[in-house]
């Protein structure tokens, strides 16, 4: 588990990923205890975010808010998660377009412009989601595992039926 309080002070543009129970609602530090963040238009801050309702939502707006506000009993951490794969964007550039993209509404979707969508592409130039990564290969998975299941089911069936069919014969 995450802890609640950061064992570090965030810099601009750390990425602050929150704990909503089955998924994790993204922000970008952006100074002075704010976050920018995509979140749907008729929630709050400590609600809107984690509210499963929100995934129905095809449209978001772009927040600033202080961070306890959107974290509210949540646990969190900085998760700059992608630093080893790409170079972070600057300070600046990163509070610049968080300055140009606040407060208009952009479309959202869960698997192709979600909130860490928002989030890696302020820090890295970048829009990727984890969370959407992990969900597809878990569903490929699981429908691999299906295929195959419904694949062992329809042999059975047809065994039986070969073997009822033969035992009717003799």
């Amino acid at each position: 588990m995450a802890p609640t309080l950061f064992e570090e002070k965030p810099e601009v543009g750390d990425l602050i990923e929150i704990f909503r129970g089955t998924f994790q609602h993204w922000a970008v530090y952006i100074g002075d205890g704010y976050v920018i963040h995509l979140a749907p238009p008729t929630e709050a801050a400590h609600g809107g975010s984690y509210s499963m309702m929100s995934v129905l939502s095809d449209k978001a707006i772009v927040k600033k808010e202080e961070l306890w506000e959107v974290v509210g009993t949540d646990q969190y951490t900085i998760n700059n998660l992608h630093d080893k794969k790409y170079q972070p964007r600057s300070a600046a550039a990163i509070l610049r377009d968080a300055q140009r993209l606040l407060g208009q509404e952009l479309p959202f979707s869960v698997f192709q412009g979600n909130c860490e969508h928002f989030a890696t592409e302020l820090r890295y130039g970048k829009a990727e989601s984890r969370q959407v990564q992990t969900a597809m290969e878990v569903g490929v998975g699981v429908g691999v595992v299906a295929m195959i299941g419904v694949g062992v089911l329809a042999a059975a069936a047809m065994f039986a039926g070969r073997s009822k069919e033969r035992k009717n014969n003799q």
